[in-house]
């Protein structure tokens, strides 16, 4: 059995980690924790989250000594903002545990990226230049020796898992950049509560215009420039994309169609529409993410849907620690 350790376990996705590992065969949620100023410290998890009552009746630990946690516990899950991430995650990596990071902190190996995007200097080049980006379903193979998983951002996996199977096979014209559009329930933004993410204030609306920090790291690890408009919508949780793209030459939807399931029909997370495309009420609660599309001549239009705290956060994360040792890709999860 694995030892694990969650930082940040009262957030959003914190508490879906939990709730994954708890039921995992093969691990021992052994600690919860939150930074020690956390009002959350010393609270059970289920008294946040109720559902959990009778099921995870873990005390969230104030985290004071982050080396004492270390030496108790193998693998380590960081639900925390990137410049916690930061800190925190060689802490844990000198100490020998394998490190899954769902912020943004060594998602891309580009200390200027860091300073650009992100506003601050990076500390850790070491450790950014040893990170594997946890896109699961195309970096299984590094991801089976890797210590630091950084694990993808909510839009950025919605975009990548429907946009590189076409962009390996080169059948886009990428002068033409792929224009992702891109909705996000308020859950996004986290559990701590702000006026412009109640419900009550909310209304469709876009934001981070040329400068939300995914746009830089899906347009890394595609290899691609893209134009990626994300917006807040008024429902709770999950994200859907619309991405216009060009494609070289006309292409029929019948070897589009082959393309995607030649890609995905041994991904069991990724869920492919023949006909048709997704809606987000289609994996709001559930590890997966569907992909459906339209195509007219040249012009190629792609709909990806996916649940922001699960296949965009929690259950990428489990996955990757699935393929790492060695556990099928889906236990727990499914």
């Amino acid at each position: 059995m694995l030892n694990a350790l969650i930082v940040g376990a009262s957030g959003y996705a914190g508490a879906e980690l939990a709730t994954y590992l708890n039921r995992h065969p093969e691990v021992n949620l052994a600690t919860i924790a939150v930074s020690a100023q956390s009002a959350d410290a010393g609270k059970l998890l289920s008294d946040l989250y109720p559902q959990l009552k009778g099921r995870l009746d873990l005390t969230l630990q104030g985290m004071t000594d982050p080396q004492a946690l270390a030496d108790q516990h193998d693998i380590v899950f960081l639900a925390t903002a990137h410049e916690i991430s930061h800190d925190l995650a060689p802490i844990f990596l000198a100490a020998g545990c394998t490190v899954f990071d769902l912020s943004g902190a060594f998602r891309v190996n580009d200390p200027d990226f860091y300073t650009r995007y992100y506003g601050f200097t990076h500390q850790h080049p070491e450790w950014l230049a040893k990170a594997v980006y946890g896109l699961a379903e195309w970096q299984a193979e590094k991801i089976l020796t890797a210590q630091l998983v950084a694990v993808p951002g909510c839009y950025p996996t919605a975009a990548q898992l429907a946009l590189k199977p076409l962009l390996d096979r080169q059948l886009l014209n990428t002068e033409f950049w792929p224009v992702i559009n891109a909705t996000s329930g308020v859950s996004g933004a986290g559990r701590k509560a702000a006026l412009k993410t109640s419900l009550c204030e909310v209304s469709l609306q876009p934001y981070g215009i040329f400068t939300h920090r995914h746009q830089p790291e899906i347009a890394a690890h595609l290899g691609t420039s893209v134009i990626f408009t994300p917006h807040l919508g008024d429902f709770p949780r999950g994200i859907s994309e619309t991405i216009t793209c060009q494609l070289r030459t006309p292409v029929s939807r019948e070897e589009i169609l082959a393309i995607f399931h030649q890609a995905y029909d041994n991904q069991p997370l990724v869920r492919l529409y023949d006909e048709g495309v997704p809606a987000l009420k289609g994996v709001i609660g559930l590890p997966f993410c569907d992909i459906g599309f339209a195509v007219e001549g040249k012009h190629l239009i792609l709909v990806s849907v996916e649940d922001n705290l699960l296949k965009g956060a929690a259950s990428q994360a489990v996955q990757c620690l699935n393929i790492r040792f060695g556990f099928a890709p889906t236990v727990s999860l499914l």
